[in-house]
């Protein structure tokens, strides 16, 4: 984990962060997992904040984030689901159809604080998260 430097302060932050497509449906197929890493990692350095690790399931998101002090956890959330959403509505208005509500994500994450110690087992764990057990 890499200590950064701001102005009057010195910090390491990250968090893994999970969040699932509204009710579970597996939408998260086809182009649309490679459009959304683009977008998250845009998102990301738009707003200030670095997305360490990051993979994308058929019906969740795994996110290895890295933030300053500023960022907080519920703004990280808004800004990486709002944007993915309203942008893959736009690129895939078929996906609005195969979700009840017109909502595609779930109004609920998960998260958690990443230490120096746990980084590496938190990325190898994101990383995985695509592998069929046979390959492994």
């Amino acid at each position: 984990m890499e200590v950064k430097h701001g102005r009057g302060y010195v910090y390491a932050i990250e968090y893994h962060i999970v969040w699932c497509s509204q009710y579970r449906h597996q939408v998260l197929v086809g182009e649309i997992p490679d459009y959304l890493k683009q977008l998250l990692i845009e998102t990301a350095i738009e707003y200030g904040f670095r997305i360490e690790t990051l993979e994308i399931v058929s019906d969740h998101v795994h996110v290895l984030v890295s933030a300053t002090p500023q960022h907080t956890i519920p703004n990280i959330v808004k800004l990486l689901k709002g944007v993915s959403a309203r942008k893959l509505f736009l690129k895939f208005p078929g996906l609005k159809t195969k979700l009840w509500g017109g909502h595609l994500w779930n109004p609920s994450y998960f998260v958690a604080t990443v230490s120096e110690n746990t980084e590496v087992q938190i990325k190898r764990y994101i990383e995985n998260q695509n592998v069929s057990p046979e390959s492994v």
